[in-house]
């Protein structure tokens, strides 16, 4: 399997090499030239398997330049030992008969981002030997939350790499912030961004854009690649478990063996939904993607109207790491749904970086409208949907699982199709137990209360444990703690590296 760019004027690479570079010298993002296809038969085989023989059965058909058993080696150590605290990785929980909770956040970080962030590493250093890289690869980052705690854990002392993390200054939850700043590890660099998580996007696509930089640190022995969602090694984990909750149904008795579900995806960045896009594309049975915003609602105007606009007010959410207006992934979208026409994602790209707007043509809405279905939940929506989740299923969802719910709801009395269906649960909620504590405590629970003391309140009135992960976080030593304008990321890259 070899890789092109969505933007048309970058040379097909192998599968090594898309990791590696992790964004196309064109400014596009890989994707795969060919179609993977899993059989009926294929599919029933999964169904038996752990979660790490499913993960390498679907990467193999991706990353063929790598053996079965380098693959393996991969996932046994992205998601082996005590890495993550179940044997199953991604559990399916039911919570009604027709309502079903996939928790990607089992992981050290206790977001979904490490379902993908504990294999881009073993990824990376396997395609550097296999392409025969000799510069040290940097790691550029911008989070708006989650993806820098998980990409910092994944690449610490990871040899022959650095990384460097951006995260909006005040665009993150307090325990976000200190997973970051107190992050171990001789290779790591975080900075704060005085700006949003798009200014702050935006800066570390400027330093991979720039031509005359990258030049420089190619003479000084580096190679940037990325670890945000534009990498292909980072997107193709998140395709194994929808694939792998569709077997775990099945396993379970909940469905039937090529019945069709549909999943409900709070997304951002674009990202996790489109991987459920890629795995629907292969042939897993998916009725409806739904795709679940928060105030920043620019997904959902689109996939209503055609209409991409950035030019809008930036909301602080409850949900941060979905306050995102620049969806990077769609690009990768629109180039499947249009038949790989580069020069329509040349222009419609070239119109946002220019304005702010594109307009898709009435095929490619169509066509994305036949897949996805699209609403959003303010935050006194989430807020009343975590109490009443918790109140009538005992079950505890932090701000951006509720989001999905939420949507979820709005899309069955719009609809009124009961398909079962799979939320994709993707952080634990005391990650946001702020907001987590105020819905189902009462705000008077709040008062006095810093995020720290409220992840022992959340866990006394719950009876749920405190996640490993966070579990004395506010004492650990501050390591990192340097701040950058939000037009001053490129120099910040300087000042580190040079």
């Amino acid at each position: 399997m070899n890789y092109q760019s969505t933007r048309g004027n970058s040379p097909v690479v192998s599968a090594a090499e898309a990791i590696k570079l992790g964004i196309a010298p064109d400014g596009g993002l890989f994707v795969p030239t060919d179609k993977v296809t899993i059989t009926y038969e294929e599919l029933a085989n999964l169904v038996p398997l752990s979660y790490g023989e499913r993960a390498t059965f679907i990467l193999k058909h991706f990353l063929t330049d790598f053996t079965e058993e380098e693959l393996s080696q991969c996932v046994d150590a992205a998601y082996g030992g005590q890495k993550f605290d179940t044997p199953d990785v991604a559990p399916v929980r039911s919570l009604t008969g027709d309502l079903s909770v996939l928790e990607l956040w089992h992981g050290p970080t206790c977001a979904f981002k490490d379902m993908a962030l504990q294999m881009l590493p073993q990824f990376l250093v396997r395609a550097i030997a296999k392409t025969g890289e000799t510069s040290h690869i940097v790691i550029l980052v911008a989070t708006s939350g989650d993806t820098g705690k998980a990409a910092l854990e994944g690449f610490a002392n990871i040899p022959g790499t650095s990384i460097i993390v951006f995260f909006p200054q005040e665009g993150v939850s307090e325990v976000q912030k200190m997973q970051m700043v107190t992050q171990e590890g001789q290779n790591v660099h975080v900075v704060a961004v005085q700006g949003n998580f798009d200014d702050t996007q935006s800066g570390v696509k400027q330093v991979f854009g720039d031509v005359d930089f990258t030049g420089t640190l190619k003479e000084k022995g580096y190679r940037l690649s990325s670890a945000n969602s534009i990498n292909w090694g980072r997107l193709v984990p998140q395709i194994v478990y929808y694939f792998s909750a569709y077997a775990d149904l099945v396993k379970s008795g909940t469905i039937d063996l090529g019945q069709a579900i549909n999943f409900v995806v709070p997304t951002g960045n674009f990202g996790n939904i489109l991987a459920g896009f890629y795995a629907r594309e292969m042939g897993l049975p998916v009725k409806r993607l739904i795709c679940a915003s928060n105030a920043n609602n620019v997904l959902t105007d689109f996939i209503k109207t055609g209409t991409y606009n950035r030019n809008r007010e930036f909301f602080k959410t409850t949900s941060p790491s979905m306050d995102i207006l620049i969806s990077s992934n769609l690009e990768r979208l629109l180039f499947e749904l249009t038949g790989r026409q580069s020069d329509k994602i040349n222009t419609w790209m070239t119109e946002l970086k220019e304005s702010g707007v594109y307009n898709v043509d009435q095929n490619t809405l169509n066509m994305v409208q036949s897949v996805f279905w699209s609403d959003f939940a303010t935050d006194k929506e989430t807020l009343a949907t975590i109490k009443k989740v918790w109140v009538q299923h005992n079950y505890l969802v932090d701000t951006h699982t509720a989001v999905a719910i939420n949507v979820l709801e709005k899309y069955r009395q719009t609809t009124g199709d009961t398909t079962h269906t799979v939320v994709a649960s993707t952080a634990s909620p005391f990650k946001f137990n702020s907001s987590v504590a105020g819905a189902i405590m009462g705000p008077e629970a709040l008062a006095g209360k810093n995020e720290f003391q409220l992840l022992q309140d959340l866990s006394t009135f719950t009876g749920w444990p405190i996640p490993r992960g966070l579990r004395g976080l506010n004492r650990r030593p501050v390591l990192h703690h340097k701040v950058a304008g939000k037009n001053e990321i490129g120099q910040a890259v300087r000042n580190i590296l040079l």
